[in-house]
């Protein structure tokens, strides 16, 4: 268990137990004379440095107008021009003047306030005067949210980083108006309803009210009742269906706020393995750490995990546990308990699981990151690794992962204790989905032994293939699966929207298409894209001719019309050799 900051009320200003005031700026004792520039007061209240020079020239010894002593040669040290006159101006006395430069907190410096209230050394945890490059609540940034939310986030992930063993007890007081209006700006306005039917611009009209009554809902205990999920079902790659838990829009917006207050905590803590619904992180960029890892053993073995209904069978009980490490606010947890026991409305009954997580809310991901997080990241960095004889990665997004060895019997090993310490936690691998294959590197072109293993992950073929030098690498194309349901989910909407005239049909069809290129548009899957685009064309070419029963469209005519309305091109967007924007 994690050492937790017990806040005092007092002191509560911007963090859990540390009270950060920004400089103050002390009334001149001299009121009636002028501040001059270089003076700390003034640096202060215009949040500039401070402009004093070095003892050998003291800041009270200023160059007159009338003299052309420049005032950089003075901070520097320069003795000034043989018979230049030097006017001595009396300077009020500011705070730290007295001692040397180094003794002294930096202007603007944040002060810690002792019970006392006195203002004391210079606060650690605000790096004044070092530039930060990146936002510390771990690539969350977003331009247009507001300044006020983004500086509390900034300040929750600076005590994280710094605090790694400490568990939040007072996160609640961070959620005000604005933060409610930055949730409901972040959260989708045109998706799918929930019980009561209400949508997010029904929602919107009354924005104020009614994110003010929530807010006081949410905070006062027993007022807010989590309403039950809508249950609807997607198709799976695998014939079967996948079921989801719709939450009201008020759930997702409250979910999203408390999202807002977790996610600068534990960005902190997720390992660089983990990629699934993680801010500034994609899909992507798992499939270039896969590419890089497996290049760079030359091959090897890689373990393929499936884990069965991982959303359905997440414990709550170890979830609380792991909760408990990090955060403990009494507000959060208990909306947190609230969601977890929510009924499941299908056909018209209620049904409460015991297990499990509704796929489908906005707090269910990064629940779902933190599970896997303990279960999984941690213990394959700790203790699997260092007692391998070969190299390893792992490579995880969201309840998916492969981990990839350089030697056999390390990936036995693991493959051997992965079930059983999945089991201690409630969850169940797969055993016909999960598979070590061989993705050794070919030693001829035609290898006699049935050549190298292939295995697919988020939506890809990864393959061994020749370049264009005639060396190994390892390439991806798009999943078998995957394009066949790409062009049936297309070809449905073309059956469906057929009677919509010829130009609402093209653009539609072209958004499909450049939001598939978006994705699996990298390196090497050049060929893939055509052919989807080639199939898509054709199917096009079909419903235009069952439009009606004197529809004729040739492929002379068809070619007329796509020189017309042009498809998309086949682009990838994704590919490393494309030029990226500055």
């Amino acid at each position: 268990m994690g050492r937790v900051i017990e806040p005092r009320k007092h002191l509560v200003v911007g963090a859990d137990a540390i009270r950060v005031s920004e400089g103050r700026t002390r009334r001149s004792q001299w009121p009636d004379q002028r501040v001059p520039p270089g003076s700390e007061s003034r640096a202060r209240t215009q949040g500039f440095s401070r402009n004093l020079g070095d003892p050998a020239v003291s800041a009270d010894n200023i160059s007159g107008e009338g003299n052309h002593v420049k005032r950089t040669q003075a901070r520097r040290g320069v003795p000034p021009p043989k018979g230049a006159k030097i006017w001595h101006r009396a300077v009020p006395p500011t705070e730290g003047n007295e001692g040397p430069r180094e003794e002294r907190p930096e202007v603007g410096a944040a002060r810690i306030s002792d019970e006392s209230g006195e203002p004391g050394r210079r606060d650690p945890l605000e790096r004044r005067g070092c530039r930060i490059t990146e936002p510390l609540k771990g690539k969350t940034m977003d331009a247009k949210e507001s300044s006020n939310v983004y500086t509390k986030q900034q300040r929750i992930a600076e005590l994280a980083r710094i605090h790694p063993e400490v568990a939040f007890t007072s996160l609640a007081h961070y959620m005000d108006l604005d933060w409610m209006k930055e949730a409901f700006r972040r959260t989708r306005k045109d998706g799918a309803v929930g019980v009561d039917g209400v949508t997010g611009m029904e929602y919107g009209e009354n924005l104020e009210a009614n994110l003010q009554n929530l807010l006081d809902r949410a905070k006062s205990g027993d007022t807010y009742k989590a309403p039950p999920v809508r249950r609807a079902y997607i198709p799976k790659a695998d014939g079967t269906q996948r079921p989801l838990g719709i939450p009201t829009f008020e759930d997702k917006l409250l979910q999203r706020a408390v999202v807002m207050l977790m996610e600068p905590i534990y960005e902190q803590d997720f390992l660089n393995c983990s990629y699934g619904f993680r801010p500034r992180r994609s899909a992507h960029m798992a499939l270039e750490t896969i590419w890089e890892g497996l290049m760079s053993m030359g091959g090897g073995y890689v373990l393929d995990v499936d884990i069965r209904k991982y959303f359905d069978t997440l414990g709550h009980e170890k979830l609380r546990e792991f909760l408990d490490l990090r955060m403990r606010d009494g507000v959060l947890r208990r909306l947190i308990g609230k969601w977890l026991k929510a009924g499941v409305l299908e056909e018209g009954c209620i049904t409460h699981p015991e297990t499990g997580s509704p796929q489908g809310g906005v707090i269910s991901p990064i629940l779902a990151n933190i599970y896997l997080h303990e279960v999984l990241d941690v213990w394959f960095k700790e203790e699997v690794e260092p007692r391998l004889r070969g190299r390893a990665f792992l490579v995880r997004y969201a309840d998916d992962f492969i981990i990839g060895f350089s030697r056999e019997e390390d990936a036995k090993r693991v493959m051997e204790v992965l079930p059983k310490r999945f089991e201690r936690f409630g969850l169940t691998i797969h055993p016909d989905k999960t598979r070590l294959v061989a993705f050794r590197k070919p030693k001829m072109l035609r290898d006699p032994s049935g050549g190298p293993g292939h295995f697919d992950f988020l939506g890809f073929t990864h393959h061994w293939g020749q370049s264009k030098k005639g060396k190994w690498v390892v390439q991806r194309k798009t999943a078998k699966a995957r394009m066949s349901r790409a062009l049936t989910a297309i070809g449905d909407w073309m059956r469906k929207h057929r009677h919509l005239s010829v130009r609402e049909q093209w653009r539609t069809i072209n958004q499909k298409l450049v939001g598939h290129f978006r994705y699996y548009g990298i390196t090497g899957n050049s060929k893939a894209l055509s052919r989807f685009r080639h199939a898509v064309g054709r199917r096009w070419r079909g419903w235009l001719n069952r439009r009606s029963q004197r529809a004729r469209v040739n492929w002379i005519r068809m070619n007329k019309l796509l020189d017309r309305y042009p498809l998309a091109p086949a682009i990838c967007y994704a590919s490393k050799l494309r030029p990226q924007r500055p």
